[in-house]
């Protein structure tokens, strides 16, 4: 499940990538299959790297839910024949 911060990254990215998607699309229907064929996989092309790579910044956040992740294990549920 993806926290609030990484839906605040995704809609950032957005921000850039539908515009030229749109306009890629635009470019496509008028004939200009290149140039809007290259605007489409500019947009997708940020979305994927902002899924995918890995900022200076997000280190330590990886880090704490590994910790928090060794540290606190879940609890084993209790089947209901215990009760």
């Amino acid at each position: 499940m993806a926290g609030i911060i990484d839906t605040i990254k995704l809609a950032g990215t957005l921000v850039f990538a539908l515009p030229a998607a749109i306009a890629g699309i635009g470019l496509l229907t008028e004939g200009q299959t290149a140039f809007g064929g290259a605007l489409i996989g500019l947009a997708i092309g940020l979305v994927a790297v902002q899924h995918w790579l890995t900022m200076p910044t997000d280190i330590p956040e990886m880090l704490a839910k590994r910790v928090v992740g060794t540290v606190a294990k879940e609890p084993e549920s209790e089947s209901d024949d215990d009760r």
